[in-house]
């Protein structure tokens, strides 16, 4: 990929980035993770996944102005074929990229099938892996209103149910955070988030002992009205 070009599909990325947990910095650590993986792979189009790799959050504004019913793989998907065509690459070339930017989410349902999708797809996922995986899903639940926790009649932390419509970051965890170990495609992939995985279940444990303990004697609702 020339230089122009790169400048290019960067300042496309760049003009769509208003998300702070999905920022211009997460497509760099993405598009550097994706590169490192590569390293580790054979026969690798460059020009798709560099593409590919910067491109794969367009649709997060969209995705933001209609949470229901958008999914930000999918229109990003389509932004980034319409892009890459108008500039000139082939058909061809600009539907891969696209098919990678659709299979990239977790919970997209559709599994990466090219080498660059699985490599997209893990590397966007090490960003979720760890102590930056957790910082950016607090970050993220901030921006869309989910509380830090939700307890239950008994006063326990609900762990479960992530997703829902009322989703906090331990459900989020236990829906997503924890499983996404399991998920990747990729030797060089899996050996990264090996490593990261102990800071993100140390934080777990130790923000889920800190509030327990604040409500063992029970929660107070009306001892000073």
């Amino acid at each position: 990929m020339t230089e122009t070009e790169y400048n290019a599909i960067e300042n496309c990325m760049l003009s769509h980035m208003q998300d702070s947990a999905h920022d211009k910095n997460h497509v760099y650590r993405v598009l550097n993770a994706a590169i490192d993986i590569s390293n580790h792979e054979n026969a690798v189009d460059s020009d798709v996944l560099i593409a590919a790799c910067l491109l794969h959050d367009i649709g997060r504004e969209k995705q933001f102005a209609d949470l229901e019913n958008i999914c930000h793989a999918k229109v990003g998907g389509d932004m980034a074929y319409d892009f890459l065509t108008a500039r000139g690459w082939e058909e061809q070339k600009a539907q891969h990229v696209k098919e990678c930017i659709v299979a990239h989410r977790f919970r997209g349902g559709n599994a990466p099938q090219s080498l660059e999708a699985k490599i997209l797809f893990d590397a966007d996922k090490l960003d979720a892996c760890g102590a930056i995986g957790v910082a950016r899903s607090l970050i993220y639940s901030g921006q869309v209103d989910q509380p830090l926790y939700v307890i239950d009649e008994n006063n326990n932390i609900i762990t479960d149910g992530g997703g829902a419509e009322v989703s906090s970051f331990f459900q989020e965890y236990n829906y997503k955070l924890k499983k996404v170990y399991d998920s990747f495609h990729t030797t060089r992939a899996k050996e990264i988030a090996n490593i990261r995985q102990e800071a993100a279940v140390d934080f777990y444990n130790a923000l889920f002992c800190e509030i327990s303990e604040n409500y063992k004697h029970g929660q107070v609702t009306n001892e000073f009205s």
